[in-house]
């Protein structure tokens, strides 16, 4: 098996926090929903839209493509055509309507997570009932995808030292940032300012009159429950059953949330680093995480002096480590994948560590990269202002960035700052949902979830006026189908009957 692939659900599923790193862009963003709202006159042409199917992709599954305004304040001005995938509810039982899956981001393609998982592999009594649906956001894989650098391009920005140590390597990264942003705005320049959560919330409206449906029901994960809660709040009454799995807090400006998340990484790796010394084969020792964190911190500076190789050309540094370590984080099932990796790369040997840092990347062999982290800092930089303005605010901002996380926190910091060079100014900023009037929410938080902290998920459920909360007390991003009956079945229950957890239910 090609070791790029390995971690490919893991890649699909949780995609893109891990991105901000990658893209310098770690506010995971807010929208605001008072932007210019359209009349439905002037959206009628959209809404009474008919799709034609067609065969596509894996069988059994139908493709299409819908209309919707590039710019929602001007619906009679140009389009933009969103990529939309299906496949139909397989029976038995009656039918109760599309279900809309997204996986997060942003920037992860939802008709490739569709067909390549949900589709599938989602619980049989819900593929029974629904049909499976799902539109990849506008700047995204199939719909009019953002662009900004060449694949060679992209090897060096994903090598940049993130962790400078002294003037001349924070000029390099922050030239590095700047070459990024100009890179979008040359080749995207069209999509660029309209790739927002709300008007991606939008686009979903059209998505559901357009399927005949009077409610949305939704699955989203990750960045994915930020745009559910968009369309919550900018839809209430045409809100059905909607389930936001691995929260994210829209309530919180960008450094609040960056600190926030490194502290959700350092969670993680700390559950990491307690497993991996109760292993024979840990390369970080049998003391205590700890002892753990010294001695990663110890062998990131030494890759920061001397890359070890990888059998391509691309060395592996400290950056793409880094990336390969968090990617790791994601999802305990590839704790055992990271030990054998962290080995070898101490090793002298880099190739496995690589091979994670690429797998999340959606890198392939050949140099080619997919459109992830390009539209991960699309919607990002355009959902809120960054986090900081100048490499002097993020030197000062920095130590409490590695007081949260003694291992990510200094890249994490840095990381922040490339927002600050984008070409669009920002159309969003950080408000709390409440989404009156919508019917009951549901709300998952995972208690050592590296991306999405456990506290975003508390606070997104009580912002909602109707929101409940579902506790998986487990490690890994998001909860529903990770192997936890219990958190299973309480949501295959509310979208089946439409009956939400009991407020305070927590699953292992």
């Amino acid at each position: 098996m090609d070791p790029r692939r390995r971690l490919l659900q893991l890649s699909a599923v949780a995609c893109a926090t891990l991105g901000l790193l990658v893209s310098g862009c770690t506010d995971v963003g807010t929208a605001s929903a008072a932007s210019s709202s359209p009349s439905a006159e002037e959206l009628e042409p959209y809404y009474g839209q008919r799709l034609s199917w067609r065969a596509c992709g894996v069988p059994g599954f139908e493709c299409t493509t819908m209309r919707a305004p590039l710019d929602y304040a001007d619906p009679d001005g140009e389009q933009i055509k969103l990529a939309v995938s299906r496949v139909k509810a397989t029976g038995p039982g009656k039918r109760i309507g599309s279900l809309l899956v997204n996986p997060g981001g942003p920037g992860g393609s939802a008709v490739g997570y569709l067909q390549q998982y949900a589709g599938l592999g989602y619980p049989a009594p819900v593929r029974a009932r629904y049909d499976m649906v799902a539109v990849d956001p506008r700047g995204v894989a199939r719909s009019e995808p953002v662009e900004c650098l060449s694949g060679p391009q992209m090897d060096a920005y994903t090598q940049t030292d993130q962790t400078p140590d002294d003037a001349r390597e924070a000029d390099r990264l922050t030239a590095a940032f700047k070459d990024f942003a100009a890179g979008c705005e040359t080749r995207s320049s069209r999509v660029l300012p309209h790739v927002s959560t709300v008007e991606a919330a939008r686009d979903m409206d059209i998505l559901r009159a357009v399927l005949g449906d009077r409610r949305l029901n939704y699955v989203g994960a990750s960045y994915g429950t930020f745009l559910g809660a968009t369309y919550a709040e900018l839809f209430p009454d045409r809100s059905g059953r909607l389930v936001l799995d691995g929260a994210m807090d829209p309530s919180l400006p960008a450094d609040e949330l960056n600190r926030d998340q490194t502290a959700g990484f350092e969670t993680a790796f700390r559950a990491f680093a307690k497993d991996c010394a109760a292993q024979s084969d840990c390369p970080l020792g049998n003391g205590t995480p700890a002892e753990a964190s010294t001695r990663l911190r110890t062998f990131f500076a030494e890759l920061d002096r001397h890359p070890v190789p990888t059998g391509e050309a691309r060395p592996l540094g400290e950056s793409l480590a880094t990336t390969g370590v968090l990617a790791a984080m994601y999802d305990e099932a590839a704790w055992p994948q990271l030990r054998e990796a962290l080995t070898q790369a101490m090793r002298g040997e880099g190739a496995a560590l690589l091979a994670l840092a690429d797998s999340y990347y959606e890198r392939d062999p050949d140099g080619s990269y997919s459109n992830l982290m390009y539209a991960n800092a699309a919607v990002n930089c355009l959902d809120q202002p960054p986090a900081y303005r100048t490499p002097e605010a993020v030197a000062k901002a920095a130590p409490s960035f590695e007081k949260a996380s003694p291992v990510f926190g200094k890249g994490l910091a840095w990381a922040s700052l490339s927002c600050a060079y984008w070409p669009v100014k920002a159309t969003g900023s950080a408000h709390r949902i409440t989404a009156e009037g919508a019917p009951p929410i549901v709300v998952v938080g995972t208690t050592r979830d590296p991306a999405t902290p456990y506290k975003w998920a508390r606070s997104l459920a009580s912002q909602l006026s109707s929101g409940t909360l579902l506790t998986y007390d487990g490690d890994g991003h998001t909860a529903y189908g990770r192997g936890s009956d219990c958190v299973d079945t309480a949501i295959n229950t509310y979208l089946l009957e439409g009956a939400a957890p009991t407020p305070g239910k927590r699953c292992t």
